[in-house]
């Protein structure tokens, strides 16, 4: 199910909207902490968002700044400040398409529905993945945690990505060797081991020594153990 994501101040209007797009069958989070959107944001990992201009404590353009330094996801200003410089301002800040209030439901619902067909019709893989408080980027090929970043390897990234996909539940070796590899067969089972090893390492220089949990014959999770700290 597509996930949107609304930033709107305006109770009436975040609510209409929510009401109508759970009609059309798109699961709808509307946002209520306004000082934290990001951390929402992330956690949620919306298809797209809609976001106001005008908001408490920092307006739009800055949340909006904030989600492309992380993501390329949709994101469609709704604002009654239609005037042209706000329009470019929007477009500069990295949205990608702006809507005028007073809005037509059905109007917003095709611009969502087209804009989400264009954005996922190639690819259906979402750029960011988040687990706690680390954070996937698959475009870059780093996870980081706060303002610390690891650049990892093809194969550390594909690993990665197994593990954040499945957080908190084992991942068999010939299922990650499957996917490094496009086989299980043929493929000494020490290459796997290597790969491993060298991506632990680069957790245990990050502080994340415990990050990565095996279990003998079963395989590997991510699993944050909540009695170690991150750095």
């Amino acid at each position: 199910m597509q996930k949107i994501m609304i930033v709107e101040d305006d109770e009436v209007i975040s609510s209409t909207l929510k009401r109508h797009l759970e009609k059309w069958n798109f699961e709808v989070y509307v946002v209520e902490d306004f000082e934290h959107v990001m951390e929402v944001f992330l956690d949620y990992q919306p298809t797209l968002v809609l976001l106001d201009i005008s908001l408490p404590f920092y307006n739009g353009y800055h949340w909006c700044q904030e989600m492309r330094k992380v993501s390329e996801i949709p994101i469609i200003f709704i604002s009654s400040t239609n005037e042209n410089m706000n329009i470019v301002m929007a477009m500069n800040m990295g949205a990608d398409d702006f809507i005028n209030k007073p809005f037509d439901l059905n109007v917003i619902t095709a611009k969502i529905q087209a804009m989400i067909r264009r954005t996922y019709s190639f690819s259906k893989q979402f750029h960011i993945l988040t687990y706690k408080e680390l954070i996937l980027n698959l475009l870059e090929a780093t996870v980081s945690y706060h303002d610390q970043v690891i650049e990892l390897t093809k194969n550390e990234l594909k690993i990665m990505q197994m593990l954040f996909e499945k957080a908190e539940t084992y991942v068999s070796r010939d299922e990650l060797m499957i996917e490094l590899w496009q086989s299980d067969q043929f493929v000494d089972d020490n290459t796997l081991s290597v790969n491993m090893n060298r991506l632990r390492k680069k957790l245990d220089d990050f502080g994340l020594d415990s990050l990565i949990q095996t279990k003998k014959g079963i395989g590997y999770k991510l699993a944050y153990d909540e009695t170690a700290s991150l750095l």
